[in-house]
């Protein structure tokens, strides 16, 4: 329980993202886009942070060691917990969030509809790319129904 002279902190700024000081600091950090329980778990624990701890009852020197674990958190993680395995244009095993993240994203999605790849060319189109069925699901977007014949 906080006591009165502790000051919560409402919002914690970590990887230019805002993150709720009332959570507890694991569930606080899936916050950030490309953080899952697992990965926030294993860096608050290399942080020698508390993952239950409230991220707003932290203090300063705390929430700077965890800022510098969760951003170097490629040197932090085993290779097969990273979401970048074999990048399409280094080759090498990395570890991406934030907005670096979503920018990953959109040039690998450019470079398969530059490529005209199966994939490029369903995206293109709002199309399932997975190999799931369209006959009967997935249907939104502009209606196409059967039109009677007038009599």
């Amino acid at each position: 329980m906080p006591e009165e002279n502790e000051e919560l902190k409402h919002i914690v700024r970590i990887m230019n993202t805002d993150l709720n000081g009332h959570q507890p600091v694991q569930m606080a950090l899936t916050g950030i886009k490309g953080m899952g329980r697992r990965n926030a778990r294993l860096l608050t624990q290399k942080a020698e942070i508390e993952p239950t701890e409230t991220l707003g009852l932290l203090s300063d020197e705390a929430i700077s060691r965890l800022r510098d674990i969760v951003e170097s958190a490629q040197d932090h993680l085993p290779v097969w917990m990273k979401n970048r395995r074999k990048d399409l244009l280094t080759g090498e095993d990395r570890h991406v969030m934030g907005t670096d993240l979503m920018l990953t994203q959109r040039e690998e999605m450019d470079i398969l509809r530059k490529t005209r790849s199966y994939r490029g060319i369903r995206h293109e189109r709002g199309l399932r790319v997975r190999g799931q069925r369209t006959r009967s699901t997935g249907r939104r977007g502009a209606t196409v129904g059967v039109s009677r014949k007038k009599k």
